[in-house]
């Protein structure tokens, strides 16, 4: 999804990090002042960045504001979702992996052997929303093993129609839009919902671009999706969220809709999730990227919360802080 200063969502978001983490006052350090950003002026270089397109608009609006701090300095960043960026950043292709999940096992020894090491770094947090056409006057809510029942692999081409999960819904098809299997949307939807990881149907409308599955459900009655919440919010005038009943949930308090609110106070579940960046030690020796990183972490609370999700903690940012000097550092030694 392209952003700029200009046209970024003006919108908040909300996660609960199970259990590592817990929300207190959010914010960061205000991007005025910052002293990351004072040497950008003679900087030069490039940084490659890649992964994943919910992760995508935070960086991007992070990138755009680093680009003025340090106009000689190239900064790209790609979409070719958090699989697809892991391949590349094993491999030694790229500097940074915007990551909507952790690396997997099969990732990081790829990368071990290609004697890669890298640093992981939450930046902001992200709940995914469930989402149907406006048109769609039934499915105000479902539950988790509703949503199981229509997306786990047993269901493709048998679970056509909404009346097979409510009998009082509508006899018509059910058209399914999700991220693609490159994507860690994926992977995390099918955890949540499905019980297992990179599990589902292979029978629906599926993109790395989260654009295109607003366009497919904006335009189909019958159409059922998901995707992270900042693109529902920026597109929630032809969007209608799902409420989720997670029914597994002991405190659960019925069907919740996606807020800063519910997410906040544990009741919007299992749908939330903390989004990452990766970055590759052989990168961090570079002092484009270190000042690149400081200014993100910097500026993350800001412009997280400019484009839909929720910011760290202010505290959990100077823990990220801390770590990346330290990472840093060690790299010179």
């Amino acid at each position: 999804m392209k952003s700029n200063k200009a046209s970024l969502f003006n919108l908040k978001a909300a996660l609960l990090v199970s259990g590592a983490l817990f929300f207190s006052a959010c914010g960061g350090n205000n991007k005025e002042g910052n002293s990351s950003t004072t040497a950008g002026d003679n900087l030069t270089g490039s940084i490659q960045i890649d992964g994943s397109s919910t992760v995508y608009p935070v960086t991007e609006a992070v990138a755009e504001e680093f680009r003025a701090e340090a106009p000689d300095v190239k900064v790209t960043v790609g979409v070719s979702g958090t699989g697809g960026g892991f391949k590349k950043f094993v491999r030694g292709e790229i500097d940074i992996n915007n990551s909507s999940r952790s690396i997997k096992e099969e990732e990081a020894a790829t990368a071990k052997e290609n004697n890669i090491s890298y640093l992981e770094l939450p930046i902001t947090y992200d709940g995914l929303t469930v989402v149907v056409n406006p048109e769609n006057t039934w499915a105000t809510s479902m539950t988790v093993a509703e949503l199981k029942k229509i997306w786990e692999p047993a269901a493709q081409g048998k679970i056509m129609r909404w009346n097979q999960i409510r009998p009082e819904w509508p006899n018509e098809e059910i058209h399914l839009f999700g991220a693609g299997v490159e994507s860690g949307t994926y992977d995390y939807f099918t955890e949540a919902i499905v019980g297992k990881s990179h599990s589902s149907r292979g029978d629906y409308t599926a993109s790395e671009d989260d654009n295109v599955l607003v366009q497919g459900v904006s335009t189909d009655k019958n159409a059922l999706g998901f995707f992270g919440y900042a693109y529902f919010l920026e597109n929630q005038g032809k969007l209608k969220a799902v409420a989720i009943d997670d029914q597994n949930d002991a405190n659960g308090k019925g069907a919740i809709l996606p807020s800063v609110e519910t997410v906040k106070n544990g009741t919007y579940a299992p749908l939330s999730r903390p989004l990452f960046i990766y970055i590759n030690s052989k990168a961090a020796a570079r002092p484009e990227v270190v000042q690149f990183v400081n200014f993100y972490l910097d500026n993350a609370s800001d412009l997280s919360s400019e484009v839909g999700y929720i910011p760290l903690p202010a505290e959990e940012i100077q823990k990220q802080k801390q770590k990346f000097q330290e990472f840093a550092s060690g790299l010179k030694k």
